[in-house]
């Protein structure tokens, strides 16, 4: 065991997360020969397979598991230490670790810009993900915040709510409802819709509030990001909800408009949510409160 070194158990919870040597070679920018001659060196080391190949899938044996479990503990020690560390220096030495879903990306960026201006020497990653993908980073404590509109509530978190999140009907340039005003819900029952895929924040909010109008909608097609959405609105395969926050760079190119739909727009939040009982860094802490007060600018800025 004390053969094993913390480039090792890094590229092994790799591994365990991606479940695929070549999809975790590249994600620790590595060739994928490197990688499985380290794999096999910890093997060599411990005296037992850590994974076996059925198929084209990965495994990890118990002993693969145990050991996950157990360099998961020593990375997230060390990273508690750095940040640690950090406070001691200051905040100015410290990092954040982001995981957001795909809808943040359109405003979460301008804002981190504007956050490391500040606060020059910190490092920073950022991961988007869907839904389901955030959500299974939060579960396995992956990163210090997650950005996403709609927290879990059956896990035990702590959600942060701070900024709304408009949610918007939206249809292609020309549509006959475009210049009509303050449409009733039960209009759009005969429309066509192009959603996000399931468990998508903004697709359960619509279904939500179509629902509770007793209206069933008629989904013409899934797709799974929301570029993909405007798209294929835009080709006119129907209308779509969308967050105003993804129209930012679209609203002067003339290819959609907005419905006037009574109800909308949605005003749902979006939440920084952290694991109950985390311990958050200092640059955690500051990064939040720069978050809540952005988007107090924001609703004083559009009252």
């Amino acid at each position: 065991m004390r053969r094993l070194t913390l480039h090792q158990l890094t590229i092994f919870t790799a591994l365990a997360q991606h479940g695929n040597m070549t999809r975790a070679a590249k994600a620790l920018h590595m060739s994928t020969p490197a990688l499985s001659i380290q794999i096999k060196q910890m093997s060599d080391a411990i005296g037992m397979p850590l994974h076996e190949q059925i198929g084209r899938k990965l495994y990890l044996t118990d002993a693969g598991r145990r050991v996950e479990e157990a360099a998961r503990d020593i990375l997230n020690r060390l990273e508690a230490l750095d940040s640690e560390i950090a406070e001691l220096q200051g905040l100015e030495q410290g990092r954040l670790r982001l995981s957001i879903i795909t809808t943040a990306k359109y405003f979460v960026p301008k804002l981190l810009g504007s956050f490391c201006q500040r606060h020059p020497a910190i490092e920073v990653s950022l991961d988007v993900a869907n839904r389901d993908q955030c959500l299974n980073r939060l579960e396995r404590n992956l990163d210090d915040l997650y950005i996403m509109g709609k927290y879990p509530e059956a896990l035990a978190v702590e959600a942060v709510p701070f900024m709304e999140n408009p949610l918007l009907v939206i249809a292609p340039s020309g549509h006959p409802l475009a210049d009509r005003k303050n449409l009733s819900p039960k209009l759009l029952a005969e429309e066509s819709f192009v959603m996000r895929e399931q468990g998508s924040g903004t697709r359960l909010a619509a279904e939500s509030f179509f629902e509770s109008h007793k209206i069933e909608l008629k989904t013409r097609m899934t797709l799974g990001s929301n570029e993909a959405v405007k798209q294929a609105v835009a080709g006119g395969l129907g209308l779509a909800v969308l967050s105003q926050h993804t129209l930012i760079l679209d609203r002067a190119s003339g290819a959609f408009a907005v419905l006037d739909v009574k109800g909308f727009p949605l005003i749902r939040q979006w939440y920084a949510v952290y694991p109950r009982g985390k311990r958050i860094s200092a640059v955690t802490s500051a990064f939040l409160q720069y978050l809540i007060s952005e988007g107090e600018k924001s609703i004083r800025s559009h009252p």
